[in-house]
């Protein structure tokens, strides 16, 4: 993985991004990857936890603490502070009353950038809701729909092939994917609200893709990246691929190579997991890699 560093120096002062999303202290998701993934690549990372899980829920049994009591004042501090994030990543919540804050919270945020003269904050949603073709447990349709509208927010949208079905009231596909499908729904995603779209792990025979979009002078532009597949879907690397890109967003590094990175830096993770014969549902060993994310280009 060759990428160009970005122009930092160690007496610049980071970018800083909140994270709206779940702490789960065992199994290698949620906050416990996006915090230490954020910070390596030069960013602030200031995190605000939705739930508390004692892992996540792919494991038999799990405790989950639902934080909505504590979410608005939690944020209404930052308001009243006026500290003015860069960016927004959004990830799990639990509860459709939670989604209240967010909303509340983006648009504090919108209005302070400029009171202060300041960019307005770079909204990442990753809208945790489902994978392979099922919602999660505690997932519901008052969710979904909450989730429909906050994307409407976003500037950068990461959902993975079931999500992107769920935001778009597509049935999902039984059989791999055209392009043409793929399209489609990302064309109806873009017109949501967010500028860049990336739907995630997308199952391709032994390759695993990534089907994208962003807005270039007024029209969509697709691209796709592929990487090889060891037949494992680990938790924790839709959060891995988010990170990369709030970070990278929030840097100056272009939508397409940020998308190349995370999806290079998570198929290294899963293959090391695999050869070190890490249980699939602990996730991926990316604490080994981490240097990896800001690896020289040799010219």
């Amino acid at each position: 993985m060759d990428y160009l560093i970005p122009n930092l120096t160690s007496d610049s002062i980071p970018k800083k991004t909140a994270v709206i999303n779940d702490l789960t202290g065992f199994g290698r998701c949620s906050l416990a990857v996006v915090l230490p993934i954020v910070s390596a690549m030069k960013v602030q990372a200031c995190p605000v936890p939705t739930s508390v899980f004692s892992n996540h829920m792919g494991f038999p049994s799990y405790y989950h603490k639902d934080l909505l009591d504590t979410l608005s004042p939690y944020l209404g501090v930052y308001n009243t502070m006026e500290i003015c994030f860069d960016g927004i990543y959004c990830g799990f919540l639990s509860s459709p009353a939670q989604f209240n804050s967010v909303f509340e919270f983006i648009k504090s945020q919108r209005l302070l950038a400029v009171s202060q003269n300041k960019i307005p904050p770079v909204i990442l949603i990753d809208p945790v809701m489902g994978d392979l073709g099922k919602p999660y447990k505690i997932v519901t349709n008052p969710l979904r729909l909450k989730m429909k509208r906050l994307v409407h927010d976003a500037t950068i949208l990461t959902p993975n092939l079931t999500e992107s079905c769920m935001l778009t009231d597509t049935v999902y596909p039984v059989s791999e994917p055209s392009g043409g499908f793929l399209r489609e729904i990302t064309e109806k995603l873009l017109q949501m609200g967010p500028s860049k779209v990336a739907v995630t792990g997308i199952s391709k025979g032994n390759r695993v893709y990534n089907y994208c979009a962003e807005m270039r002078d007024g029209k969509p532009y697709f691209f796709t990246y592929e990487t090889p597949c060891n037949g494992e879907s680990r938790p924790g690397t839709g959060d891995i691929f988010a990170s990369v890109l709030m970070a990278d967003a929030l840097n100056g590094v272009e939508f397409e190579t940020s998308v190349q990175k995370a999806a290079d830096f998570i198929l290294t993770c899963v293959n090391a997991s695999s050869r070190a014969g890490v249980p699939v549902k602990e996730g991926v060993i990316f604490e080994n890699y981490l240097s990896a994310l800001f690896t020289p280009r040799r010219v």
